[in-house]
């Protein structure tokens, strides 16, 4: 128990002395919106041509999960890798002395690891909530088109709540930014909703 306390202390620290916390925010709140989106078209699209096997819709936001999270991943990491290199470096040269032994070079390296990953499983954690009714349509517990509906439902739920979360970081309206981003996701039903119908 003692080394888990003292790993969780040891990250905490990494993370204070990197200022990761914010950086690790914008992360997942851009990315659970992309997910979400991305997830919401494919959705929105599926509909429109009247898609009616579940396991199409399964496969296409699985596999878009996947390449985003991959994109998040690996792209996060060497971004961070990249200028967290370049600031110790930079400090190198200011102090005059080799860094890479130091707790700056450990949560560096750790930093760039926690980056990706919160990266890289934001989208798949929201695209999957949008998902579950198509899952759960697999085993025969919706219809399709309950699937469609619950599914619309879970989606701009979630893209509500990451506009929630948004104006609570920023200390302003909750409720404004929930709107905000609830809005967005209206918008994109309907504009490709109209497009389905033209």
């Amino acid at each position: 128990m003692k080394r888990v306390r003292a790993l969780f202390r040891r990250i905490k620290l990494y993370i204070q002395i990197t200022q990761m916390k914010p950086i690790a925010r914008r992360y997942f709140i851009k990315n659970g919106f992309d997910g979400s989106m991305t997830l919401l078209g494919i959705i929105v699209g599926s509909w429109v041509v009247g898609v009616t096997k579940p396991e199409i819709i399964v496969t296409a936001g699985l596999g878009a999960c996947l390449a985003m999270g991959l994109s998040g991943l690996f792209g996060a990491y060497m971004t961070e890798r990249a200028e967290r290199t370049r600031h110790l470096k930079t400090l190198e040269a200011t102090m005059l002395t080799d860094l890479s032994s130091s707790v700056l070079s450990d949560a560096s390296d750790f930093v760039s690891v926690y980056a990706a990953f919160v990266d890289g499983a934001s989208p798949i954690l929201t695209a999957v909530i949008s998902l579950i009714p198509f899952i759960l349509t697999l085993t025969g517990t919706f219809v399709i088109w309950d699937a469609y509906i619950v599914s619309f439902i879970l989606t701009l739920g979630t893209l509500f709540c990451l506009g929630l979360y948004l104006g609570r970081i920023a200390k302003e309206n909750m409720l404004l930014y929930g709107g905000i981003t609830l809005a967005v996701g209206v918008l994109t039903v309907v504009i490709a909703l109209l497009l389905g119908a033209i």
